[in-house]
């Protein structure tokens, strides 16, 4: 009878030894997965700021490709020179008037 007392000390020991491995090699399995989850949340973010930018520079492409195309045609170009850099056709003469900051 002294020997099952002994084996069932032993067999408790195991069962602890083992139930400590197991525990320990769950909080590691647990451990990747947090930090994978985390990863992923985190590239998530970096995503949608890249696709922030992406929309910015496509509308910032958008507009310089219409004003390219705007900057082709002959008569855009005479009335933005002109409005913008006093130019005169002809014999007209440009008149400066003054405004309320003046």
């Amino acid at each position: 009878m002294a020997k099952k007392g002994k084996n069932k000390k032993k067999d408790n020991v195991a069962l602890k030894i083992v139930s400590i491995i197991l525990i320990i090699v769950s909080i590691v399995i647990l451990a990747n997965v947090l930090k994978r989850v985390y990863n992923v949340f985190s590239l998530q973010k970096q995503a949608d700021v890249v696709e922030q930018e992406l929309q910015k520079i496509k509308d910032e492409n958008a507009s310089l490709i219409s004003t390219k195309e705007k900057l082709e045609d002959p008569d855009y170009v005479q009335t933005y020179a002109r409005g913008e850099y006093m130019f005169s056709k002809g014999d007209e003469k440009i008149f400066y008037l003054p405004t309320d900051e003046d």
